[in-house]
């Protein structure tokens, strides 16, 4: 029997990290860059790794990626069209979703390290087929896709599911979480997220 759309099991973490970065002017591409200890990408990994809502892919295009932490079994997928957008990304971890028999996909960003794992799970809790995080009432990332709409996500462009949930408000369940949605696309965001996770 297929789980339902208010069902935990069958979820898959889709993690998207294959943009260039090309706002940030570090010396190394912003999910390589080094902070509190770790990578930008290094801590929205283990963040998605550590709330154990499902098994996790990470679809990566312009850099190559550090390797999940031992023993924690991560699928890599490279898109070999990133620089066409967001969308080929998103495109690519709903299709390892389908082929594992996911029936939700959560979605988040390799560079946004703030999201800690208690997001993920008040996420994949929420029982609308469309859920979305939002932090001080401001929407952000993880969001949830129940399978039904995985074709109906933009197949180009530069938006992942954000349409989505333009187009069906009625299904969609904002959900309040901790931590910080916040994104690193320019050099100064380094020290924001770095404030933020001393202070978690």
């Amino acid at each position: 029997m297929a789980a339902s759309p208010t069902s935990p099991q069958g979820m898959g973490v889709v993690i998207l990290a294959a943009g260039g970065g090309t706002r940030f002017a570090g010396a190394s591409h912003k999910l390589l860059t080094m902070v509190a200890g770790k990578s930008v990408f290094e801590w929205a990994l283990e963040h998605a790794i550590a709330a154990r809502v499902g098994p996790v892919a990470v679809v990566y295009g312009a850099v190559t990626l550090p390797p999940a932490p031992a023993r924690q079994s991560v699928t890599y997928i490279h898109n070999e069209h990133w620089q066409s957008g967001m969308a080929s990304s998103v495109h690519c971890g709903l299709s390892w979703a389908v082929d594992h028999g996911l029936t939700s996909a959560l979605i988040g960003l390799g560079d946004q390290p703030c999201i800690p794992p208690s997001a993920w799970q008040a996420i994949a809790a929420s029982p609308s087929p469309l859920a979305v995080a939002t932090y001080n009432g401001v929407r952000a990332n993880p969001v949830k896709l129940h399978a039904e709409f995985f074709s109906r996500v933009p197949a180009t462009g530069d938006e992942g599911a954000r349409s989505l949930l333009r187009a069906y408000p009625e299904l969609v369940a904002e959900v309040p979480c901790k931590g910080s949605g916040i994104d690193v696309d320019r050099i100064e965001d380094i020290d924001r997220v770095a404030a933020l996770i001393h202070e978690s």
